[in-house]
């Protein structure tokens, strides 16, 4: 499999956002948003699936945190989209039950070439610190938009909204990971009787 690497840069008059991603790493991440929960759930994103990951944005956070959470999960998906090229060799679909303290969070991936996210979180506060709630959803919406994944995100039963929002980007990395992992039967083969995951 060819070195699964790409560099995607987006400026608007809103967000200045660089993005550099390895598929094929050891989840080393660098990131800085200017949104500190932000960083925090993006390490683990890298962190968890072994994607090396380097953010850096600067955006209109006198305004909220909106703009800049969204046009992440914009460059982001767009960069693993570069980096994956054809699809060709990959394993394709994965999901994973993941637990945390009192809190279990289902990822169901399919890394189709088509955009679709279906999200079924709740969470019982708008804030986590100072970071919106509702901008966990917007993030993977963007970043399945741009990647062209189908991806369903599940919280089963939770109490602690920190701990909602960390398993959905740690379940997310774990079935991003075992996804786009080479499948060792067909290395060579596009997974999909199209012949084509470009959407």
């Amino acid at each position: 499999m060819a070195p699964r690497s790409a560099e995607v840069s987006r400026k608007t008059k809103e967000t200045e956002i660089s993005v550099s991603v390895h598929v094929d790493g050891t989840g080393r991440s660098e990131m800085a948003t200017g949104v500190g929960f932000f960083d925090h759930m993006l390490d683990q994103l890298s962190r968890h699936s072994l994607i090396d990951m380097k953010v850096s944005a600067r955006g209109d956070l006198h305004i909220d945190d909106h703009h800049t959470v969204e046009d992440c999960g914009i460059a982001i998906g767009q960069a693993l989209s570069k980096a994956l090229g054809d699809r060709r060799g990959i394993m394709r679909y994965a999901s994973i039950d993941l637990a945390m303290d009192e809190t279990l969070t289902r990822a169901a991936i399919d890394v189709s070439g088509r955009p679709f996210l279906v999200w079924n979180v709740a969470f019982s506060a708008p804030k986590i610190g100072t970071f919106d709630t509702e901008l966990v959803r917007e993030f993977f919406q963007a970043l399945a938009q741009n990647a062209g994944i189908t991806l369903h995100v599940t919280n089963h039963y939770g109490a602690n909204n920190h701990h909602i929002a960390e398993t959905c980007f740690k379940a997310v990395a774990r079935a991003l990971r075992m996804a786009l992992e080479s499948d060792p039967r067909q290395p060579d083969a596009v997974p999909s009787t199209k012949g084509s995951l470009k959407g």
